[in-house]
């Protein structure tokens, strides 16, 4: 059995953690997946979608497709999954024109009516899918996925006079952490011996937080985060961000590092407050979250033993590949840890 994933590029992040992560279950069922970039213009796209009809299922991942481009592969496909990691129906946190798109909403309405399944990061976005007319049988919520045996766990401090938080991202991702530069400051006043270990291919200027910048690629990111005390993440409070599936937190996670987060989002589900990590909203909340992190390797090492183990119990390739499988055949589970979360009476 063959299915064919439309995708931004199969190594963006998305086709990454959310479909090649689940080659090697796909394969144990039998089945196996070509990732195929989305052509740029229509004939090239109406020649992807005619091959559609090669397949027993198509994965189209986030993107919003024109109407009659979208019925063209409506009508080829058996058995059409749409999966999506972000609130693709609202422009992202930072467009000036606000977040709020009708051409967007109309195009997700018209995608998550016509599949035969959709695929939710979170439960948020699933709500999005319902509100939008979805049928709640085809609504699926399966979290972004991680493999934490492929990261090591954290080597602990190795300073004596104070704790490197790890970020990692990309360059986009980093506005939200430019525009909290005060915050930053503060804490860097307030934590005496703090440093910000970016993980990207762009580094910031975090004014007086000092920032070690730590080169981005896909096989140096676990060593780089092992390399950290302890993971950050900030992000907006709005309709965009309330979307987002939490991968940085993950990875921190899956590296044995606590974490620190605002309470927005996944954010609120992913850690546990005083066992794995912290949920400060104001800036003496983080300086005192990083102090007490600072002053106690062996609480830093509990929290990211107790972050390891609920990241493999909860959102782990493992733990959901079953969902995964089911959803491409076009079957449900309804039991066990990788159960498939239903989606009901949610529509108001």
């Amino acid at each position: 059995m063959k299915a064919l994933a439309l995708v931004d590029s199969p190594e963006h992040v998305c086709c990454r953690y959310r479909i090649r992560a689940f080659e090697p279950a796909l394969d144990r069922a039998g089945w196996s997946v070509e990732l195929v970039r989305l052509a740029r213009g229509p004939f090239a796209r109406i020649g992807q979608f005619s091959a559609a009809k090669r397949y027993e299922a198509v994965i189209l991942q986030r993107r919003l497709l024109p109407g009659w481009q979208l019925r063209l592969l409506r009508r080829a496909a058996k058995h059409l999954i749409f999966d999506f990691d972000d609130a693709v129906l609202y422009r992202d946190s930072y467009d000036s024109r606000g977040p709020d798109s009708p051409r967007r909403a109309r195009r997700f309405a018209a995608t998550v009516q016509a599949a035969d399944a959709v695929i939710a990061g979170n439960d948020f976005l699933a709500d999005c899918a319902l509100r939008a007319g979805a049928r709640p049988d085809r609504v699926r919520v399966i979290p972004t996925c991680i493999d934490p045996e492929l990261y090591k766990g954290a080597a602990g401090s190795r300073r004596g006079d104070g704790i490197d938080l790890a970020w990692i991202g990309s360059s986009s991702t980093l506005k939200g952490l430019e525009r909290q530069k005060p915050l930053w400051e503060r804490l860097a006043h307030e934590a005496p011996g703090v440093r910000l270990r970016v993980i990207c291919d762009r580094f910031p200027d975090l004014g007086a937080l000092p920032v070690v910048p730590v080169p981005w690629s896909e096989a140096g990111e676990a060593e780089a985060l092992a390399g950290g005390d302890a993971g950050m993440s900030w992000i907006p409070d709005d309709v965009w961000s309330r979307g987002k599936c939490g991968l940085k937190v993950l990875q921190y996670q899956a590296a044995g590092l606590p974490v620190l987060a605002n309470p927005v989002g996944v954010h609120q589900e992913m850690i546990e407050p005083g066992r794995t990590g912290w949920l400060p909203t104001a800036p003496g909340e983080w300086a005192e979250a990083v102090r007490t992190l600072a002053a106690d390797p062996r609480l830093r090492e509990r929290m990211g033993r107790a972050a390891r183990a609920s990241v493999a119990a909860n959102y782990s390739v493992a733990a959901w590949g079953p969902a995964f499988v089911a959803t491409i055949r076009g079957t449900s589970i309804m039991n066990g840890v990788g159960a498939v979360r239903e989606r009901r009476g949610m529509v108001g």
